[in-house]
Parts: structure tokens; sequence; C-alpha cells
């Protein structure tokens, strides 16, 4: 799978993760087949801004909850921002009850 081509299925996954819920880079490069590519799933996060239709990159956490994708945005705290503008908690760059908001697109799709 090329890399143009593995960046377009990881948008239509992002596309489909619930407003209010986030899901981990690996959950999605598990769920396209590519176990251990979460680096590359970053990648494609990182490279988003211009897909159309648009990507909720910002709904697209570390295994932990983390915001560790915040520099790739407008603004440092614009991750956040649309993330609690959905609902979501976020204490200290993390998701708070990130257990409970976790989306699995293997489970759920």
């Amino acid at each position: 799978m090329d890399k143009e081509n593995f960046f377009e299925k990881v948008y239509e996954v992002v596309r489909l993760i619930p407003r209010g819920r986030v899901t981990s880079y690996g959950a999605i490069a598990e769920y396209l087949g590519t176990k251990g590519s979460s680096r590359m799933v970053g990648y494609a996060m990182n490279g988003c801004g211009t897909a159309y239709p648009p990507v909720p990159a910002h709904r697209v956490v570390n295994r932990q909850g983390l915001l560790t994708g915040k520099r790739s945005f407008a603004t440092p705290h614009l991750m956040q921002q649309l993330l609690e503008s959905e609902g979501v908690e976020v204490e200290n760059d993390k998701v708070k009850n990130f257990k409970k908001l976790f989306w699995q697109p293997g489970a759920e799709l």
C-alpha cells in the first residue's frame, strides 16, 4: 500500500469517529491491518489539513489519551478547544474519562 493510499484510508476511518469521542493512532493502525504503524497514522494526521472532506484530527490522541498531535494545529490550544467544543474534557493535555470516551474502530464499525 503506497503512502497516499494509506493516508486516505486513515482519513476515512477518522471521519467516522463520532463527535465527543476519541481514538488512538494505534487503534486506527490496527483496524487498517497495519498494527505497529501508529507513527504513520500520526504522519497522516499531521498532513490532513488540506484533505477534503475535512478530517477531525483533533479526535485522534495517543494510547494514553494525551494530545500529542497538538503541535500540528494552527495554535497550541486549538486541539483542546475543538475537543472541548464537543464536550470532551481535557486536563493537562490529557483526555479525562479517556477509557469511557475511547472509540474502538474494530469493535464499532
